[in-house]
Order: C-alpha cells, then sequence, then structure tokens
C-alpha cells in the first residue's frame, strides 16, 4: 500500500509539473516575443552570409523565416 501511494504521489507531483512548463510556453509576454523576434532576425542575417545552396539549407532558412514572422507580427 505504501508503495502504491508513493507512486501515485509521484506520478500527480509530474503531471503537475509538466502542465505548467507546458501553460507557460504557450503563453509568450510581449518582451519575450520581441526578444525572439530579434534572435530570429539575427539568425536569418548571419544564415544567409553563410548559406550552403542545397534544399536543406533553404529549408532551414524558410523555417527561420517563418518563425521570425511569427514572433515579429504584433
Amino acid at each position: 500500500m505504501k508503495n502504491i501511494s508513493k507512486s501515485m504521489v509521484l506520478s500527480v507531483l509530474s503531471l503537475m509539473f509538466t502542465s505548467d512548463v507546458f501553460a507557460s510556453s504557450t503563453t509568450s509576454s510581449s518582451s519575450e516575443k520581441q526578444r525572439l523576434c530579434g534572435v530570429f532576425q539575427e539568425k536569418i542575417a548571419v544564415y544567409e552570409q553563410n548559406m550552403r545552396t542545397d534544399a536543406y539549407a533553404q529549408k532551414t532558412l524558410k523555417s527561420y523565416e517563418n518563425r521570425a514572422k511569427l514572433y515579429c507580427s504584433k
């Protein structure tokens, strides 16, 4: 009985922790969006300067551009 209770408590605590982490990661504050906007704009600029010419590099650049668009929109 004691092991079941301990296991149950650990399961509940784990569930509470993960749900809190996911809830906080889905809502971004304005300052966090601005920070991420700057991060992806910088990534795009640096990546374009050093970019290879293969399809993978093109997809990576497109991914950075999509994320910049997401975080830089108001």
